[in-house]
C-alpha cells in the first residue's frame, strides 16, 4: 500500500488526498476549508432544536426569571 488514501472533501465532494502531504485535509483546497469556516462563523451549520417548555422536566429556569 504505497499510495495516498483519497477521501471525499466535505466541502465539494471531490477527491482530496487525506495525507500529510495536503496541508488541507480533510478538504481538498485552501479555497474548500475556508468556505467550510465561513459557514461555521455565519451559524450555517445548526442543529434543529426545539424550545424547552415549562412541561420539560429536565428544563431549568433561575428563581429570577420566574
Amino acid at each position: 500500500m504505497g499510495g495516498e488514501r483519497t477521501v471525499a472533501c466535505p466541502a465539494c465532494k471531490g477527491p482530496s488526498v487525506y495525507a500529510p502531504s495536503n496541508p488541507c485535509r480533510p478538504f481538498c483546497s485552501q479555497r474548500c476549508r475556508e468556505a467550510d469556516l465561513g459557514a461555521w462563523a455565519s451559524e450555517g451549520y445548526r442543529v434543529p432544536t426545539q424550545p424547552p417548555t415549562d412541561d420539560d422536566p429536565d428544563h431549568w429556569e433561575p428563581e429570577s426569571a420566574r
